[in-house]
């Protein structure tokens, strides 16, 4: 396929799909054109169908041509900066965008997000191509189904761009972090993503703005990011309880939930107050209720704990501002609660430790709210934290455990794709060049299933077992264990709660 006929097909593919109209064809053309370098086009390719092309396949085309034109460096920033450049031809402006939205929303939530997720999915914002090389699946454990996914859509830094990058020396603080609102429509730079074809949704919460966008690199359906206006740091409080809750009231087909405030325990960007939600249930969301309480200043409120193997909360009622009410009770409680025999200790010196993980849903006509009790403390043992990831694990999973994987998703290092083969290799007495920390799990895999081991079982062995690790995970990065200290330690808090 020659540039002609992808920038044909290109314009074709978004009149399709309801981006543009038929009469804005030649001015489509013309615009992709101009980002190319071309002055004419061939009358020739007019006729070209788009069926069966997909725009990030065309997109590399037109990246090719452009990076073998000398338009652009062969670099991934560059030829993102260009292709989302491409793709802002075909999008509406954001007052067009939220104008749209909000027709839909007065037919339903649904149509609106359905909408929204759409546009984002088309403008290749969301890099569908990329996230369909993600490795999912899922491991039955005594807490249910756990979702594994191997990230391969967000890829690595390229030495060469690192340095390119140093070269250049491009210092800016604009836009402040990822985040901000000055990445709507941002064109992007070498170490900053491109955002010409990003939009977001105005929202009012707590009397605040706050704009709703989806993740470029979405982890589960209609994976949602909504942020504060402001660019200001992460905080569990009141406020952010009654955001939680007032976003559900309005989109009661999603969820959504706050990384925690605290380094160690809360998600990779602190500096910018923002939540994340989508349309989908997570393995959490389906944990039975286990020790069930009554709070007597919330009568209304539902309390339990919850079965998962992170320490859960869980509330449920109608009475929003009850629910609000409860929800910074409790947090209040867990900032300043300590038990020396679970090894939580609230503060060292003016440093806090205790904080929460919450997440919200409609369910059955209420509000549903998990608050995940959380501590980041250190000591000599574990210097990334004792309510972490422990050093056993790390071959898998030794980054933070934030929101998404709280909920039993775990979001796994793109290492593990050539890495997990070469640990099946190794299980099957082939050639391999397995790492060394993964030996001693290998080693522990060949004597556990011994003649169980075969070219046709090998792959699901290691991903139950990735399952089990991750398993591992969660029960490290839980505050009160699932033994029998644990959850004594466990109900001496809940009695905390019950005055």
């Amino acid at each position: 396929m020659n540039v002609y006929q992808a920038i044909e097909k290109l314009v074709r593919k978004a009149i399709s799909l309801e981006m543009i109209q038929p009469e804005d064809e030649i001015y489509a053309r013309n615009q992709v054109m101009s980002f190319l370098g071309l002055i004419d086009f061939p009358e020739q390719s007019a006729g070209d169908s788009s069926e069966g092309q997909e725009i990030p396949d065309l997109l590399e085309v037109l990246e090719q041509y452009a990076v073998e034109a000398g338009i652009i460096e062969n670099l991934a920033d560059e030829k993102d900066i260009l292709s989302s450049k491409i793709m802002n031809v075909f999008m509406p402006k954001p007052s067009e965008v939220n104008d749209t939205f909000y027709q839909k929303y007065l037919e339903s939530p649904e149509k609106a997000t359905q909408y929204f997720y759409g546009l984002s999915r088309n403008s290749n914002y969301i890099h569908t191509k990329g996230i369909a090389k993600n490795i999912n699946f899922k491991t039955e454990t005594a807490y249910g189904e756990l979702d594994i996914t191997i990230n391969l859509s967000k890829p690595e830094k390229d030495p060469e761009e690192i340095a390119r990058a140093k070269e250049r020396g491009v210092l800016s603080n604009y836009p402040k972090c990822l985040l901000c609102i000055e990445n709507e429509g941002y064109a992007g730079r070498i170490g900053h993503p491109a955002r010409s074809n990003h939009r977001m949704v105005r929202l009012t919460l707590t009397n605040e703005t706050w704009y709703f966008q989806y993740s470029p690199y979405v982890y589960y359906n209609e994976h949602c990011i909504v942020l504060s206006a402001e660019h200001r740091d992460m905080a569990i409080n009141r406020k952010t309880f009654q955001r939680l809750l007032e976003f559900v009231e309005k989109f009661p087909h999603y969820f959504i939930g706050s990384n925690a405030d605290l380094p160690i325990v809360g998600g990779s960007i602190l500096t910018h107050d923002h939540y994340q939600g989508g349309n989908y249930e997570f393995p959490m969301h389906r944990a039975p209720e286990e020790i069930f309480f009554t709070m007597s200043a919330f009568p209304t409120v539902k309390a339990a704990t919850v079965k998962w193997p992170m320490s859960v909360i869980r509330l449920s009622g109608k009475n929003k501002d009850e629910l609000v009410a409860a929800c910074e009770y409790i947090l209040e409680k867990w900032i300043y609660y300590s038990d020396l025999d679970a090894q939580i200790i609230a503060f060292t010196n003016e440093a806090r430790h205790n904080t929460i993980t919450p997440i919200v849903r409609m369910k059955n006509g209420k509000f549903e709210v998990d608050l995940v009790l959380r501590n980041n403390r250190t000591d000599n043992e574990h210097p990334l934290g004792i309510f972490h990831p422990h050093r056993d694990v790390h071959h898998i999973k030794k980054e933070n455990i934030g929101l998404i994987e709280v909920m039993g998703l775990a979001v796994l290092p793109s290492r593990l794709k050539t890495e997990l083969a070469e640990v099946e290799n190794y299980l099957l007495g082939e050639p391999n060049q397995i790492a060394g920390y993964h030996l001693p799990w290998a080693d522990e895999m060949k004597d556990r299933y011994k003649e169980k081991i075969t070219p046709l079982t090998v792959e699901k062995i290691v991903q139950k077992e990735v399952g089990f690790k991750f398993l591992r995970v969660l029960e490290d990065a839980g505050v009160f264990k699932r033994n029998e200290q644990g959850q004594r330690a466990f109900r001496k808090f809940i009695s905390t709660l019950r005055a």
